[in-house]
């Protein structure tokens, strides 16, 4: 089987439709039609009815079934029985590799894909491949595709990367949209899986969230604000991770003096609810490198992931890319700044990695060499177009 997750509205079930254009014979199941839920009820093996046009093995398309409070055994049982006959594509809002109700464990019966808002890397669709483009992080970006990425970064930033409002273009369009789709997760899938409770005080906490972009979220300050407990926010936290609401960076301790070594950086897959313009500019930056180690991870190319750094004189480096837990590239957003920035420097001698500074202005491109692997100041749709 393989199992498709991210945000709602990001084309999940449009690929899975598309997917099914290639095979002869397909079903298409949504948990959220009454009318699917009734054919599961009457058969849970109801794929089985579909009209065959030869002898081809058919997609079968389960979508949003991590509802049903049973799906891991279910799905377990349904690969047991018919993985010889039939191919399984398992799509879903929620991150379908935790187990909020328990059930028996699916390892060894799937493969993990990820789809997120669309990206600049993603648009461009960048012709290096991973291991070039690790070995030699400073030499992707070139100056000449300006014309074509500037656009897309732009767009980008007014309307966020949610298919429909980045297609329309249309701020009131999307001021709508966002509203809705902040309540439509909250109030019908988090409370529907989770039996959530409290409905109205997890978005609160989600409208405090742009605000905290960027900065090591204090669950202490965030309960004290809602009135609720630390293991509250602690949970609802795991939960909007869980939804694809929010994704989370971990700081990075190794070889790091006087690190912190708890405090998370929370950021927005709807980054277009952040008003200050250098926090949208980290939470894209943040996304396109996200969503690029993930497919990278996914895809079998090493076990990719994305720290941050920050000791306790609160010096700091937004981004460190690694593979295999050894680092191999700083990140660092700076909305105009053009100068190396001091602590970006100050890391790159300890770890002794090539080192990036992101800036959203256009037109910059600065490569300056080093003992550790040198440094490149660059216009933010540059680099993060080059992305693999």
């Amino acid at each position: 089987m393989v199992f498709l997750s991210g945000p709602r509205q990001c084309g999940k079930t449009t690929f899975a439709n598309d997917t099914a254009k290639s095979f002869v014979n397909s079903v298409y199941f949504n948990w959220d039609r009454l009318s699917d839920k009734k054919r599961f009820a009457a058969n849970n093996a109801f794929f089985q009815e579909v009209d065959r046009k030869d002898a081809s093995a058919p997609l079968v398309i389960l979508d949003e079934i991590h509802k049903y409070n049973k799906w891991k055994n279910y799905l377990k049982g349904v690969y047991d029985e018919f993985s010889d006959d039939y191919c399984f594509l398992v799509t879903g809002s929620g991150r379908l590799d935790i187990s909020h109700k328990g059930g028996d464990a699916l390892s060894g019966r799937y493969a993990q894909m990820s789809m997120f808002p669309f990206t600049v890397s993603e648009l461009s669709k960048p012709a290096a491949d991973i291991e070039t483009f690790i070995k030699n992080p400073l030499k992707n970006a070139t100056p000449d595709t300006n014309s074509l990425t500037m656009p897309l970064w732009k767009q980008l930033f007014t309307y966020g990367g949610f298919p429909e409002p980045f297609i329309k273009q249309d701020k009131d369009f999307l001021n709508i949209w966002s509203d809705g789709y902040l309540k439509q997760i909250v109030r019908d899938d988090i409370r529907s899986v989770m039996e959530l409770k409290n409905a109205d005080s997890m978005e609160f906490l989600v409208s405090l969230l742009p605000s905290k972009i960027g900065s090591p979220l204090s669950m202490n300050n965030i309960a004290q604000d809602l009135n609720v407990s630390f293991d509250t926010v602690k949970n609802w936290l795991k939960i909007l991770d869980s939804f694809y609401i929010t994704f989370s960076l971990s700081p990075w301790s190794s070889k790091i003096s006087r690190s912190i070594l708890k405090s998370k950086k929370y950021y927005l897959f709807n980054y277009t609810e952040i008003n200050d313009e250098s926090l949208r500019f980290e939470n894209m930056a943040a996304l396109d490198l996200y969503g690029a180690l993930t497919r990278w991870r996914q895809s079998g190319k090493g076990d990719y992931r994305l720290f941050y750094i920050r000791n306790k004189e609160k010096e700091e480096v937004d981004f460190l890319i690694t593979r295999d837990n050894v680092p191999k590239v700083l990140v660092e957003a700076k909305l105009n700044d053009t100068e190396p920035s001091r602590s970006l420097t100050y890391f790159q001698k300890i770890l002794k990695i090539p080192a990036v500074q992101l800036v959203n202005k256009d037109g910059i491109y600065r490569l300056i060499k080093n003992d550790f692997g040198g440094q490149l100041i660059v216009s933010a749709h540059l680099w993060l177009a080059s992305l693999p």
